[in-house]
């Protein structure tokens, strides 16, 4: 993948979004020119100094470079991949806005991410030529929100909706401050592992308002939490912003115990709860990405018991064509007649367990 006669320090500190660009930065072979600039086509290609200067360019199999540098394999695209894998279209009633679920909403006022993943389940509706919210359709899709008693908590993802400006994003937090039945502002991002200088106070302070406001980072291997990641995501802890995380399971990325064990501790020590860990999601062009439901239901069984309860995600799948998300993580009970199971420790031992419900005499 790598051109050895590149250094890094050759090209400008600014994101590598062209083919010929990740080329003069020896992230690909000349060889690999003409698939890339074909991938590029159809799917955007974002990698940020902070992750360039991550990639360990001696390693072909590098997590970090698999994440963010595009490749042939992305235009093998098999018949069951979709355009919009987790069913967005069908939940959005107003651009800009996903309503699958009653009390939440998903509000995207931007479609440019600062970086952009090779596995994205939204990769066909995000980058540098997507169109983002008008102002006018911004205000609609907030009237929307105002006009549901029932949303409780509303979601920014998109894009990346820390790519925005402080003066937009305060804009749209006293917006949201203002609706009385919101109770819960949560942003889904990738800011700062990817680009963390952006998280400074002027930032910060666009971002809090008098309501609960959660931060979800994602994040999928803990090479990507180096020393400047771990200060903007103190920042936004010390400034008494809650953070979790997310992380997609990635085949020669995470995909082992150990990736993920190291992953989720280090993120437990830096005050960061880890949240989900997302099965592949059917984009196209992403199968190489995928493993097997089994597989990840072993890993979650490894982990059960050997790291501790803080640091345990749940295992879940997008249900594709947008019926939500639901845990896929293994089961540890088995009934085996009516009131009594057999039930399975971290060491794969089987115990017998009796409910122990009393009964209720009848007068």
């Amino acid at each position: 993948m790598f051109n050895p006669k590149s250094k890094p320090a050759d090209a400008p500190r600014r994101a590598l979004t062209t083919a010929s660009q990740l080329l003069a930065a020896g992230l690909i072979e000349e060889q690999d020119l003409a698939a890339v600039a074909e991938v590029a086509r159809t799917f955007g290609i974002g990698v940020t100094s902070q992750m360039r200067g991550l990639i360990d360019r001696d390693d072909r199999a590098d997590p970090i470079a698999a994440q963010f540098v595009p490749t042939a394999r992305e235009l093998d695209v098999s018949e069951e991949e979709l355009h919009d894998p987790i069913g967005d279209e069908r939940h959005s009633p107003v651009p800009g806005i996903v309503h699958r679920y009653p009390d939440r909403v998903l509000l995207q006022p931007s479609t440019v991410c600062a970086v952009y993943c090779r596995f994205c389940f939204r990769r066909e509706a995000v980058g540098a030529g997507s169109p983002g919210l008008s102002e006018a359709a911004l205000d609609a899709a907030l009237a929307y929100i105002e006009s549901k008693e029932e949303i409780w908590e509303v979601i920014l993802s998109g894009g990346d909706p820390f790519v925005l400006s402080p003066r937009r994003l305060e804009k749209i937090m006293l917006r949201l401050q203002g609706i009385a039945h919101v109770g819960v502002v949560r942003f889904h991002t990738r800011v700062p592992v990817v680009k963390p200088d952006i998280i400074d106070e002027k930032f910060i302070r666009a971002i809090k308002i008098e309501k609960a406001v959660y931060v979800v980072l994602h994040v999928n291997h803990v090479r990507e939490l180096n020393e400047q990641a771990q200060r903007a995501c103190a920042r936004l802890v010390d400034a008494g912003l809650p953070m979790l995380s997310q992380t997609v399971l990635l085949k020669n990325v995470n995909a082992d115990a150990a990736s993920l064990r190291n992953l989720f501790k280090r993120l437990v020590e830096l005050r960061i709860k880890p949240y989900y860990l997302h099965h592949g999601d059917l984009a196209r062009g992403t199968g190489h990405f995928r493993t097997s439901i089994a597989e990840g239901r072993e890993l979650m069984r490894a982990l059960r018991g050997h790291i501790s309860g803080l640091c345990q995600a749940t295992y879940v799948l997008d249900i594709p064509g947008g019926y939500g998300k639901v845990p896929i993580g293994p089961s540890y009970l088995t009934e085996t007649d009516p009131g009594r199971f057999a039930i399975c420790d971290h060491r794969n031992q089987s115990h017998d367990y009796s409910d122990a419900v009393p009964s209720v005499a009848k007068e």
